[in-house]
């Protein structure tokens, strides 16, 4: 198996979405990413306004997920999250351990 890394993604998820849609959303994306990353914690920051407009939303849910991942497994995720219609944008980044 190989060496794992501790990585943290921001997601700025949909603000257009009522509270229930984007808790089910969240959970659909978490469902799906969990069998390829080991997640130690997810972090939601919540609604905040948006610095410029993306894709015509305003606002957007902040959320930040924690996890060791091998570099194969964030490059799937990533993936993932460009196909992902509720993820406006994301970021990941490798952490120190």
């Amino acid at each position: 198996m190989k060496n794992k890394n501790l990585y943290e993604s921001v997601l700025i998820i949909k603000g257009d979405l009522e509270e229930n849609e984007y808790k089910k959303a969240l959970s659909k994306i978490i469902e799906k990413i969990k069998n390829l990353i080991d997640i130690t914690k997810v972090d939601e920051v919540g609604l905040k306004k948006l610095a410029y407009e993306v894709s015509k939303n305003k606002t957007g849910y902040y959320v930040v997920i924690y996890y060791k991942a091998t570099g194969q497994a964030v490059l799937e995720i990533e993936r993932f999250f460009r196909i992902t219609e509720d993820i406006l944008k994301f970021l990941t980044v490798k952490k120190e351990d």
